[in-house]
């Protein structure tokens, strides 16, 4: 495919493409994101003390509560951080060449989270035999953390993007022609980190599939774009629902307001597996034909 829009998104990581600067980058990140860890923990010990503090961080763990999950999404903003920290101190770029052209990016967000919310909708009233959820939280607490809960999915989806679609893809494209490297290989980092067999016992590699797939169509999106907005949107809506309106039943399912009747290690789950796979590359197909559309 040729991704006119890619070059310019890429052309500021061409002024320091070395690999070893990549890898010191992404060590940076990762350190970042420690600390950003840490900051949560140091609060939530200042705030409740010792004992509250360790249980907090039982509930943290799991995302087994509203605020064990808010705390959790709240340690994204450190994964946000380490990629502009990276740029500003071994690419000697602008923090604000991750997101690209700013209006661009907001407009195609814009339409994108318009779209996504749409055909979402559409598909919500369409019952799924066998599969109808379970009440999790009462509406009126649901409603009381659902501000919080946004920016926190917000803050999440957006690290991952400038991590991923941005940072990381930038400085492999700046670095390397071939799609098959700064598309392919960021989203099999990307998926390997949804590694969890622990939780989702046989469906590992299934769920593992989804997450690459998305990872793809994301990567196409900011390549076709020239900027994270629509991959961003995308991820966002799709992260909201299943974090904050329909959980899976176990970790990550403290500000949901319904849980599946099935554990997410059960075979029972695989055909939303297959569903969420398809709804994904069908809404990926609509919003990139709207964006061509109306010219990017």
């Amino acid at each position: 495919m040729q991704y006119s829009e890619h070059a310019p998104f890429v052309a500021p990581a061409r002024l320091c493409p070395q690999l070893w600067r990549l890898m010191a980058g992404l060590l940076l990140c990762a350190v970042v994101y420690a600390a950003g860890v840490a900051a949560v923990f140091l609060l939530v010990l200042a705030w409740s003390g010792a004992d509250g503090a360790q249980r907090w961080m039982e509930e943290m763990a799991g995302g087994a509560g509203p605020t064990g999950t808010l705390l959790l999404l709240a340690t994204f903003v450190g994964m946000a951080l380490g990629p502009m920290a990276a740029v500003k101190l071994f690419h000697r770029r602008p923090v604000g060449s991750l997101f690209g052209p700013f209006p661009q990016m907001a407009r195609h967000f814009g339409i994108t989270f318009a779209v996504s919310v749409a055909v979402y909708a559409v598909f919500a009233i369409v019952p799924l035999p066998g599969a109808t959820p379970l009440a999790n939280l009462e509406i009126g607490l649901w409603a009381s953390f659902l501000p919080l809960a946004l920016v926190g999915v917000l803050i999440q989806t957006g690290a991952e993007e400038v991590l991923f679609r941005g940072y990381l893809q930038q400085q492999l494209a700046a670095r390397f022609a071939s799609p098959v490297i700064w598309m392919v290989l960021p989203s099999l980092v990307f998926a390997s980190l949804h590694y969890q067999p622990e939780i989702m016992g046989q469906n590992t590699w299934l769920m593992m599939g989804a997450v690459f797939v998305f990872a793809i169509l994301a990567a196409d999106l900011t390549a076709v774009t020239g900027n994270i907005g629509a991959a961003w949107a995308l991820h966002f809506v799709n992260n909201a629902l299943a974090i904050l309106l329909v959980a899976t039943n176990g970790p990550l399912s403290g500000l949901a307001l319904y849980v599946t009747p099935v554990s997410p290690a059960s075979l029972d789950i695989r055909p939303l597996f297959y569903l969420d796979i398809a709804m994904t590359v069908a809404l990926w197909a609509l919003i990139r034909l709207i964006l061509r559309r109306k010219a990017i």
